[in-house]
């Protein structure tokens, strides 16, 4: 799972940064946290703050409107922290993950899951849990959290291609060496 990224499916993440690991020593269980680097296209109103423009504007709306749907004031630019703990005694691996770009205005808590189904298989699951904080302005929340799923939905699934390859890639250098004599 270290060797997910980078990958050509997953151009987004551009960074990755290991900000600690340790091994406990009775457990034996293995803890890493890493902040990832990404870049990726948002909705203008998150990303860009700039003088309203009727035929530019989507919504039929006052320039004031305007231009409180664009204080968000974020960038293409976003940051993610992930925990993972892998467990070697019993091969299960657990991965948390939240953003921390943006996250007064949301947040993307992640779960991802991986233990032996049997000798040959691996169970994955992968639950997300989206939430806006805009209370005051439900239609903006409503819209930044479709827009978020629809962006988790995607990367979701490029993720597991993307280190589907990996393991692939990995399984088949395995295979190609030479055995040692």
């Amino acid at each position: 799972m270290w060797h997910k990224y980078p990958n050509s499916r997953c151009t987004h993440v551009v960074s990755i940064d290991t900000i600690d690991r340790t091994v406990d020593p009775v457990t034996g269980i293995i803890r890493t946290e890493r902040v990832m680097g990404c870049k990726q296209k948002a909705p203008l109103w998150i990303v860009k703050v700039r003088p309203y423009s009727p035929p530019a504007c989507v919504f039929a709306v006052s320039n004031a409107a305007a231009r409180l749907m664009q204080l968000f004031g974020g960038s293409e630019d976003a940051f993610v922290r992930e925990i993972s703990f892998v467990d070697p005694a019993t091969q299960n691996v657990t991965i948390t993950s939240v953003n921390l770009s943006l996250s007064q205005f949301a947040t993307c808590n992640e779960l991802i899951r991986y233990s032996p189904a049997s000798p040959t298989h691996t169970l994955f699951s992968q639950t997300a849990e989206i939430q806006a904080r805009m209370a005051l302005w439900r239609s903006a929340a409503d819209g930044l959290e479709k827009w978020l799923v629809q962006r988790f939905e995607q990367n979701a699934h490029l993720g597991k291609l993307g280190f589907t390859d990996v393991l692939r890639n990995l399984w088949e250098e395995r295979h190609r060496a030479p055995s040692p004599s």
